[in-house]
């Protein structure tokens, strides 16, 4: 009787192996809209900060639901390192998609400025996401998805008033 129970379970460990490795495809982060919100100056006892909200559509490729325990990444821009990014708690339907949108405030230095100003004015910038994936496939497992690039493209909004 025992050796039945521990080839049922041998068995069920060896099913899902496959799944994983074969079936189960990351989610599809993209970034709709990107937009510099506002450009804090800095008070006592808060520093400098850029308000950047993005709206993020996510794709389940998979025929089952999943639910996304985390996004996390790094917001990239004309190659620099602007702040970073966490999304949590998202279910995705079977073969479908949610929206997030997230507000980001970043801390404006002396290396990040001159990007932002650019940008409050009007001006082309390239930017991309860099992160991971954490999905919650319940008895699958977490499985995480990278470091890989989410998602990359060419920002550039009307020029913010700023006075």
């Amino acid at each position: 009787m025992k050796r039945a129970g521990f080839g049922i379970v041998a068995l069920g460990l060896v099913a899902c192996a496959p799944v994983q490795q074969k079936l189960v495809y990351p989610p599809v982060v993209e970034v709709e809209r990107i937009s510099l919100t506002s450009l804090r100056l800095p008070t006592p006892g808060r520093t400098a900060e850029a308000g950047v909200q993005l709206e993020l559509r996510i794709e389940n490729p998979n025929p089952l639901p999943v639910r996304l325990a985390r996004i996390e990444g790094a917001l990239v821009v004309e190659g620099q390192e602007v702040g970073q990014v966490t999304v949590s708690g998202l279910e995705l339907p079977a073969q479908g998609e949610t929206r997030q949108v997230a507000q980001l405030d970043l801390p404006l230095t002396l290396n990040t400025a001159a990007l932002f100003l650019s940008i409050a004015r009007g001006q082309e910038v390239s930017y991309r996401l860099d992160g991971t994936l954490t999905a919650d496939f319940g008895p699958l497992g977490q499985p995480r998805f990278g470091p890989f690039t989410l998602s990359q493209g060419v920002w550039k909004q009307a020029p913010l008033r700023l006075f």
